[in-house]
């Protein structure tokens, strides 16, 4: 092959220079799903377990077998496996436990909300059963909230209800719009 132009030697070289880089860059199927699987400002955490104190007395301790944590512009932490949180009264002993198969952290407002199967246990045997509920430190007293159907189950009683506030201690709650049939004795209505 015979050149006489000097610009077909260079059009020449830069096509099979570039056919060398097409050829050279080729990616596996796997490769690809590897690139753009990777989560972008996600911090990752396994078997966790988070201690929440005010004033340097523990008030809860919260567990999980994956946190992860968003760098968003509104950042939060999820819980997408399982939580379980210990509640704490002033001498340390356990007062209520949670259990949900999802939770989420907003860190903005101090809020976490869970869902699928939450069970909130006291120290009187009490337990509730919903599938959404909301945890806000900044309720004092009433912590626990849902505007969603629950069900509460005492040693005597089965209360169900939509609509729900409890405190950090689930010592008592109130049901915004009860269900069924509550057994009250005589001595509790006036005379």
């Amino acid at each position: 092959m015979i050149f006489h132009h000097p610009y077909k030697k260079i059009f020449v070289t830069a096509l099979l220079t570039g056919c060398f880089f097409i050829v050279a860059c080729e990616n596996t199927e796997q490769q690809i799903k590897d690139l753009t699987s990777r989560r972008i400002g996600v911090e990752e955490g396994k078997d966790i377990s988070i201690n929440y104190s005010v004033g340097g007395k523990t008030k809860a301790t919260l567990t999980a077998p994956v946190m992860l944590r968003y760098q968003d512009t509104v950042p939060y932490t999820e819980f997408p496996k399982k939580i379980h949180a210990d509640f704490y009264d002033i001498n340390l002993t356990i007062e209520s436990k949670l259990d949900a198969l999802y939770g989420r952290y907003m860190e903005t407002e101090s809020k976490i909300f869970l869902r699928d199967s939450v069970r909130l246990f006291n120290n009187k045997g009490d337990t509730l059963y919903c599938n959404e509920l909301y945890w806000d430190r900044n309720r004092i007293g009433r912590e626990f909230y849902t505007d969603k159907p629950v069900r509460i189950r005492t040693k005597t009683h089965i209360i169900n209800g939509t609509g729900m506030e409890a405190p950090q201690d689930f010592s008592g709650w109130n049901i915004y719009n009860p269900r069924g049939t509550l057994k009250v004795p005589a001595s509790d209505f006036p005379q």
